[in-house]
């Protein structure tokens, strides 16, 4: 089994926990100040990355920097516009359904950009992702000629442009150093964010643990990540895969928060257990036979 399959399960694992840390939050700070706070989380990742002594650069370190670091504020730009959305008066439940199919970008821009080329069995099982997302994400298109649509299609564009990005440094830079400097975009809006939503209360001792749980399990999920692109992942193939962290969250929030699945919701967990079998499908390497 390929190394770049095994770090974007561990992307899933993460970002499965992350997703149910999230809901466990609630309303205790606002979204804005739970993704500024959850900066805190990324800290002793970007410490244990600064330690590396695999922060190194097979090419163009300062342009693999810049595309990580953009990446990094990229991503932010659109959790930003991603609040946008929900101060507009648009629910929760159709924004992110709709902000989840952001891998159709990123996978439309590798085929287009990177020539990225997909066997007939990875083929079936990136298409059979994007439907198990949408089987998981997508209840409906009500409400799709809103004023807030603008807001919530904007993070598809620019989460799919990160994920792209994400790819592409790894070219230039190693996955650790690639990593490091996509969280480092974090801090600076982060502080931003906080300038602009100021603290109204101090959060409590849980609040503060789950803020930076969120962060660190966020962290976690990206560096592995980038460390499965710098192991020569296609980013067409990985950014779909890694959306299915509804793997995850799902059984947790069944097992320990009481919720239920519903018919739809068990067809996405079956198509997207199918999906993760062909997209890490590989075909052998046609040995070449020795003269003697």
């Amino acid at each position: 089994m390929p190394r770049w399959f095994l770090l974007t399960v561990a992307a899933v694992l993460c970002w499965g926990l992350w997703a149910v840390i999230s809901k466990l939050i609630g309303e205790s700070v606002t979204a804005a100040q739970s993704q500024a706070l959850s900066t805190l989380g990324l800290i002793p990742v970007m410490l244990a990355l600064g330690c590396s002594k695999k922060l190194t650069a097979s090419g163009n370190r300062r342009r693999g920097i810049t595309n990580a670091f953009l990446a990094g504020a990229l991503t932010c730009a659109g959790n930003v516009a991603y609040y946008h959305a929900l101060g507009a008066g648009a629910k929760a439940s159709t924004v992110v359904p709709l902000t989840a199919m952001y891998p159709l970008v990123t996978i439309a821009l590798a085929v287009l950009l990177l020539r990225e080329r997909l066997n007939g069995i990875q083929l079936g099982g990136a298409a059979l992702s994007l439907v198990a997302i949408y089987l998981f994400n997508v209840p409906s298109v009500e409400g799709v000629v809103n004023p807030w649509l603008l807001f919530a299609l904007l993070p598809i564009g620019l989460w799919g442009v990160s994920g792209l990005l994400q790819k592409i440094s790894t070219n230039d830079i190693s996955g650790e150093l690639s990593a490091l400097w996509f969280l480092a975009a974090f801090v600076p809006v982060g502080a931003g964010l906080l300038l602009f939503q100021p603290l109204a209360t101090t959060p409590t001792l849980k609040v503060w643990l789950l803020v930076v749980a969120l962060g660190l399990f966020f962290s976690l999920g990206n560096y592995a990540i980038l460390l499965a692109f710098a192991q020569d992942g296609k980013a067409s193939i990985i950014a779909p895969l890694a959306s299915l962290y509804p793997l995850v969250s799902v059984p947790i929030a069944i097992l320990f928060l009481g919720e239920k699945i519903s018919p739809r919701e068990t067809a996405g967990i079956v198509v997207a257990l199918i999906s993760v079998a062909t997209l890490a499908w590989e075909k052998p390497a046609t040995k070449t036979s020795s003269t003697v």
